[in-house]
């Protein structure tokens, strides 16, 4: 990664000094509009706000935020690619092909975070592309140091205070996006040194970046102790903040200046800088040299993999007006220049089984297949790959395990990630067993419609002869290649035909344990699967299943 460096760093003191004034209504509502009617920012705030509230001390957030993450194939590659990529890999080596693997190794706040940043990019990052970049550079690195920051904090989700240092930027992100013109006026005043970035945007937009920010994030409905942390905290040397709300203040300024300096390390007046964000933030966040370097060198490296693969590496076609590093200005000082550092069967003829189901979909052997292909699919869209995948997604799981720190929702959330995406579903769920009303019920989902279907996937514990209660009770992994076939057909409750009527070939893996019925793994395909499961995949299929088992039955 190349930052870019355009000039000496200077102390960012007039910046912390809270001099914003409040703009008449009439200035920010104008210019509100005028943002409006060029960016989609409903549909993008609502987006921003469903990931914003997701806090890892609420025990659904991993699968909101997989599932979140998932429903964008775009998304969902990118933060593949950071968790592939050097800083993240793991001591195997073995690639992270599923999303819940990556919040689970990256961490949840990260995925969180860096999600938050993609969404950024992708809904403004269009127009005035360097600028923009430049400032969401900022905004990513501001939010990595807040995150380290709220590491180190005892109190309670303070993972917002990397949302609050994310935002912290999204005035000057706007008015770069949506008015470049205003844009560039406020860069040359400050460059001029006459205005300090709040006076500057105050005189051309009528109102600060900081007003514009609150107006915009309120709008989203992004939460109030969020919106408040944009506040600039009392000037001159902080005190340790005597409660979260101004703890939250401290580090979203802190990670605004640190990330100002960040991309100018080494670069002459450096030190000077540093040592003034020292003397104001180092005894509140409790900082000194050593540590403040530390988290410098941790935070580069961090945003270099991720500004990469958020696709915020800069052209060197591109030629815009870009002032010094340690302005506090709109086009100062982010990541400029980032290079991508990425790494880049015939069926044993058994008859009709005497547990009442038809041989043919009993989840067996069958011949292998010959010519498959990594980068191809069956016609049913089930990879032809999907050994690989399946046996990467058992190593995940194995690690997962093996690390200690594992929760049966979350490895139950893998394994069903890795059989959606190894055998190409288009909807998949675990379904578990309600004490309370006596059935079983979808808990987890992914896929199409998987917040409907998940709704009304729901039927009665007690015995009944069709497909899913055959299968609970004789402890059967069932792969149904053509529900059309009349004998399957008739084997199909009518629960199963209304919710999933075009539902051609789907698996069904009960979960028994000491002969209770637990639940079960369900996935489907709208199209039918002749090509079968071959006995590699048979195997790997079943050691997914045994590894949740095996979860269950230590709780």
């Amino acid at each position: 990664m190349v930052f870019q460096n355009t000039g000496p760093v200077k102390p960012e003191v007039e910046f912390w000094a809270g001099d914003d004034k409040k703009p008449a209504n009439s200035a920010l509502e104008e210019l509100l509009r005028k943002i409006s009617t060029e960016a989609d920012l409903p549909a993008l705030g609502s987006s921003v706000s469903r990931v914003v509230q997701m806090t890892s001390s609420d025990g659904e957030a991993v699968r909101n935020l997989a599932n979140f993450i998932l429903s964008d194939v775009a998304l969902t590659q990118k933060i593949l690619r950071i968790s592939n990529t050097v800083c993240y890999r793991t001591a195997s080596g073995t690639p992270v092909t599923t999303v819940s693997k990556a919040i689970f190794l990256l961490g949840f706040d990260t995925v969180k975070t860096a999600a938050l940043a993609m969404l950024l990019v992708d809904g403004m990052s269009g127009k005035n592309a360097k600028s923009v970049r430049n400032e969401l550079s900022h905004s990513l690195c501001a939010s990595i140091v807040g995150r380290e920051i709220a590491r180190r904090s005892h109190f309670k989700d303070a993972e917002e205070a990397a949302v609050a240092a994310l935002f912290k930027n999204i005035g000057r992100v706007l008015v770069a996006s949506h008015e470049h013109d205003q844009y560039d006026k406020i860069s040359k005043l400050v460059e001029a040194g006459t205005h300090t970035p709040a006076q500057a945007s105050q005189q051309v937009l009528g109102c600060s970046f900081d007003v514009l920010a609150e107006a915009v994030l309120r709008e989203w409905n992004i939460p109030d102790s969020i919106v408040q942390a944009l506040t600039p905290p009392a000037p001159g040397v902080l005190k340790p903040a005597k409660g979260r709300q101004e703890w939250l203040q401290q580090v979203a300024a802190f990670s605004s200046a640190a990330a100002r300096l960040i991309p100018s390390a080494g670069t002459p007046g450096q030190e000077a800088a540093s040592k003034a964000v020292l003397t104001r933030f180092g005894a509140a966040l409790g900082l000194d040299h050593a540590k403040l370097n530390q988290l410098f060198a941790g935070v580069a490296q961090e945003t270099r993999v991720i500004a990469s693969s958020t696709e915020l590496a800069l052209h060197s076609e591109e030629h815009e007006h870009v002032t010094s590093p340690a302005a506090e200005g709109p086009t100062s000082g982010a990541p400029a220049a980032i290079a991508t550092e990425v790494t880049s069967q015939a069926k044993p003829d058994r008859g009709e089984v005497e547990s009442g189901l038809p041989s043919e979909l009993l989840l067996d052997i069958i011949d292998e297949p010959q010519g498959m292909q990594v980068v191809e699919r069956h016609a049913s869209g089930k990879p032809m790959n999907a050994r690989d995948m399946l046996l990467a997604g058992v190593q995940d799981v194995t690690q997962m395990m093996a690390s200690g720190r594992c929760k049966v929702n979350d490895l139950m959330l893998l394994v069903l990630e890795t059989l959606y995406n190894s055998m190409g579903f288009r909807f998949a769920t675990v379904c578990l067993k309600d004490i309370h009303t006596h059935q079983f019920r979808a808990r987890i989902s992914m896929g199409e419609k998987n917040a409907e279907r998940q709704a009304d996937f729901v039927f009665p514990v007690h015995t009944a002869r069709d497909l899913f209660h055959l299968a609970l009770e004789n402890d059967a992994d069932l792969m149904i290649s053509d529900a059309t076939a009349p004998k399957i057909r008739d084997l199909l409750p009518a629960w199963h035909r209304t919710l999933l009527p075009d539902a051609r070939s789907f698996i069904v893996l009960p979960l028994v344990v000491q002969k209770k019925q637990l639940g079960l793994f369900y996935a489907d395909r709208a199209q039918a699967a002749p090509e079968g499961v071959p006995q590699d995949e048979t195997a790997l299929i079943k050691t997914l299943k045994g590894q949740v088992l095996a979860a269950l039955h230590s709780r």
